[in-house]
């Protein structure tokens, strides 16, 4: 079984800051893609940023100049680090992986269980 634990949420005053980090584990051969979405109420969740195994990163426009995104292969680990927080960025944040469990499977995806960010004064 593949595990995707995430930690780092929390409440924050506008334009303070947050460190997520995203930590799979079990069964591992190969991790392609992470990333962090998230989901606001009553909204469809959204793409924040994605790292790929080579390092390429990807952002959705709002967060670009503000959010960074980092991971550890070592560790099999994501981190998002967002700077200039606004109540917009208010949501559920969860992390997602394409994990090959074994040699010779296909990545699947995986997705962490969520942690609230509240971006709020």
């Amino acid at each position: 079984q593949v595990q995707l634990v995430e930690s780092g949420g929390g409440l924050v005053q506008p334009g303070g800051s947050l460190r997520l980090s995203c930590a799979a584990s079990g069964s591992i051969f190969s991790i392609d893609t992470m990333g962090w979405y998230r989901q606001a109420p009553g909204k469809q969740r959204e793409l924040v940023a994605t790292i790929s195994s080579g390092g390429r990163t990807n952002f959705a426009g709002s967060v670009k100049v503000r959010f960074t995104i980092s991971r550890d292969s070592a560790k099999n680990t994501v981190y998002l680090q967002m700077n200039s927080l606004q109540p917009e960025d208010t949501a559920v944040y969860y992390c997602n992986a394409n994990i090959a469990p074994r040699v010779w499977t296909s990545y699947t995806p995986y997705w962490g269980q969520g942690t609230q960010v509240t971006v709020s004064s």
